[in-house]
């Protein structure tokens, strides 16, 4: 279905959908019938079906897979990487992976996607690499994947999605391409909000700060409030994985393989502490350029995790010992390219190879770290099915009755105001 509304007989068949009409059954009794559901959760998970979302830059798929988790029908993903197919079609049943370029992505080809999708869900989480802290220190602003945010601005304008939601690093705020997009979704009248939150109140066990942006046509939304008493440490995730040397793997689970230490990198872990760094190693073990003023600057590298805290940030290099805080509590070795996934949220196992494909610790290491992590995606589904559970069955204004925006700090996120 084309163009920005469903008919009103449409929305009705959304939010009051009969459970009987007659001496015909309708879908939603036949689904009650064969799964004993209550009228309520009937209609809640017609509801959640009747929610579906099309995912640009889906890389290995951890936001499909949330969002998934959480209730919402997931049909495509796009993404440049064609070493994304894999991953994200073994593990995302029955959504289709389509290798595109989204600066040359079409409209009329999303809209393909969503079909005749009564509630549209657009996701966009950019490459995060030019809004980092470290890719700020050099000119970057050029480049393509700069104005990769505009063109999904882009699609949100000529599609006209019902909801938009986009992840990505803390800084990506301070950028104009960013302003210009929360523009862009205030001109075409949504509600916006946005924040920089911690993934481990969310379930993450992993210390990960990440923008989130969520906007809808229907009403204000905002992500939902934490739940989780307390956040979930390495030991909760990784005790009881089987042991590895360095350079080895496990004989089931090739994707649980740790890179080679130099002999050098193998005296240096085991002189390192669960939280410690360099700091902690006798002076003929401490790297020259560490020695240096400049180089105190960065105590966290060459450290290893602690079993009782979250994770440190995980980077695409989060493999290498030499990175950052990666090296494993107790182990003598880095994490493993398993451990890094499960980190990220993703099931023990999600499959990111074809069995008897070798293993690219760059490739994976990469596709692992710029993903998404599946407790966030869930979490941002979620808080969609509670603000479409609140607001459907009236649809959205037409655009020449919207007001344009304005933007409001506000103490939970920054939110624009139709």
């Amino acid at each position: 279905m084309h163009g920005r509304f469903c008919t009103a007989d449409e929305w009705s068949s959304v939010a009051d959908r009969p459970m009987w009409n007659g001496n015909r059954t309708s879908e939603v009794a036949e689904e009650m019938a064969r799964e004993s559901l209550t009228p309520t959760e009937g209609r809640t998970k017609r509801l959640k079906q009747d929610v579906v979302c099309v995912d640009l830059f889906c890389g290995a798929g951890g936001l499909t897979h949330g969002l998934m988790a959480a209730g919402l029908r997931v049909v495509a993903g796009a993404d440049f990487d064609e070493v994304c197919r894999h991953p994200y079609e073994a593990n995302n049943d029955g959504v289709a992976f389509y290798p595109c370029d989204v600066a040359k992505l079409q409209a009329e080809e999303v809209e393909h996607w969503f079909g005749d999708a009564a509630i549209r869900v657009l996701a966009g989480c950019a490459p995060c690499q030019p809004f980092s802290t470290y890719s700020n220190r050099y000119d970057t602003i050029g480049t393509e994947r700069w104005r990769l945010l505009n063109h999904f601005g882009r699609l949100v304008e000529q599609v006209e999605p019902d909801v938009v939601t986009m992840e990505n690093v803390p800084t990506v705020t301070r950028h104009a391409v960013f302003d210009v997009f929360v523009a862009t979704l205030e001109g075409q009248g949504y509600e916006v909000w946005y924040d920089v939150i911690d993934c481990a109140k969310y379930g993450l066990p992993q210390r990960r700060r990440r923008t989130v942006l969520l906007a809808s046509r229907y009403g204000p939304i905002e992500l939902r409030a934490p739940r989780e008493s307390k956040a979930r440490t390495v030991e909760d995730v990784l005790k009881g994985l089987p042991v590895l040397r360095h350079g080895s793997s496990d004989h089931k689970d090739s994707l649980h393989t740790s890179a080679r230490l130099s002999p050098l990198n193998q005296k240096r872990i085991k002189a390192s502490k669960p939280g410690g760094s360099w700091r902690d190693w006798p002076k003929h073990l401490v790297a020259d350029c560490h020695r240096r003023n400049t180089g105190r600057k960065y105590p966290s590298v060459y450290g290893r995790m602690r079993w009782d805290e979250p994770a440190p940030t995980l980077t695409t290099q989060f493999y290498g010992f030499g990175s950052g805080r990666f090296g494993h509590p107790s182990q003598a070795r880095g994490l493993s390219l398993r451990e890094g996934a499960i980190l990220q949220g993703f099931p023990q196992d999600y499959s990111f190879v074809p069995d008897g494909e070798p293993i690219q610790f760059k490739v994976l290491g990469r596709l692992i770290g710029n993903a998404v992590p599946v407790d966030l995606g869930r979490v941002i589904g979620e808080s969609i099915i509670e603000h479409v559970r609140k607001y459907v069955g009236e649809p959205p204004p037409p655009a020449n009755q919207r007001r344009r925006g304005r933007n409001v700090r506000e103490s939970t996120g920054c939110s624009v105001h139709a």
